[in-house]
């Protein structure tokens, strides 16, 4: 995942206590971290580094019930100053015969912006084989007045990944973003569709990297225009996961396994 004022380490002690606390005789569960480098940072098709490279890196918990949560961040260049995200998620995923899902909520966070605009949002999937649909919903928004990322806002989308030769796989998203408050005067048009494709190679221990095309159907006079119009985005990216330790509990004491 896609995102705290909270530290990460902090967040994956409460929630590691919780689910042993609440655990049957003998579960496991796996805590990771994740690194990215990109060469813009797009958030359904917009960019939020004006263009310019990121950073990014987050710690994942996931428990053998299906349950996970996590951090994750990244520097942002929105103009005004706001210069990195910190994004927290908990959610529970797994499967039904052949049809899998993956519910939960993820709170975008962005401490040193001019002005409160975090936000918090409820996602669904649902999968099956190589395609997924899915919801974004957003439930609770610190922008105040009429604009973009308040509450009622939501995402639809359509998604295929598919497995290649030699460690390739290549996939397409199509996407919807429909504004809450589209239309109105103060805010102009802003609800708007996009696609995505890419290509990515797993390199094994050297992690993974991809080339990337984005394209969102933005004009310059719209809300969220300039930098963001109308023409399509290239970029390459390249992550790492590491797993960090296993936690193993039965009746008796947990027990941490490094790596």
């Amino acid at each position: 995942m896609k995102k705290h004022f909270f530290t990460k380490s902090g967040f994956i002690s409460i929630t590691l206590l919780a689910a042993l606390q609440a655990a049957p005789a003998i579960v496991s569960a796996d805590v990771s971290s994740n690194v990215s480098a990109s060469s813009n940072y797009l958030f359904r098709g917009v960019t939020q580094t004006d263009g310019a490279a990121a950073v990014q890196g987050g710690l994942d918990y996931e428990h053998a019930s299906g349950f996970y949560a996590g951090g994750w961040g990244s520097n942002v260049d929105f103009g005004d100053g706001t210069s990195y995200e910190l994004d927290l998620y908990a959610g529970f995923s797994g499967s039904v015969e052949e049809l899998g899902y993956d519910v939960g909520y993820i709170y975008y966070a962005y401490p040193d912006a001019p002005g409160s605009i975090d936000f918090g949002e409820l996602y669904g999937e649902i999968s099956y084989g190589i395609a997924a649909i899915g919801l974004a919903y957003t439930i609770n928004s610190d922008t105040s007045g009429d604009g973009v990322f308040v509450q009622g806002d939501a995402y639809y989308y359509a998604s295929v990944g598919v497995p290649l030769e030699d460690s390739y796989s290549a996939g397409v998203t199509l996407g919807y973003y429909d504004f809450a408050d589209d239309g109105k005067a103060s805010v102009g048009e802003a609800s708007y569709s996009h696609v995505a494709a890419n290509v990515t190679k797993d390199a094994g221990n050297f992690g993974s990297f991809s080339v990337n095309v984005e394209y969102a159907d933005i004009e310059s006079t719209d809300a969220l225009g300039s930098v963001n119009s109308d023409d399509p985005k290239f970029w390459l990216g390249w992550s790492q996961e590491f797993l960090i330790g296993q936690v193993i509990t039965s009746n008796s004491d947990p027990e941490y396994r490094v790596g």
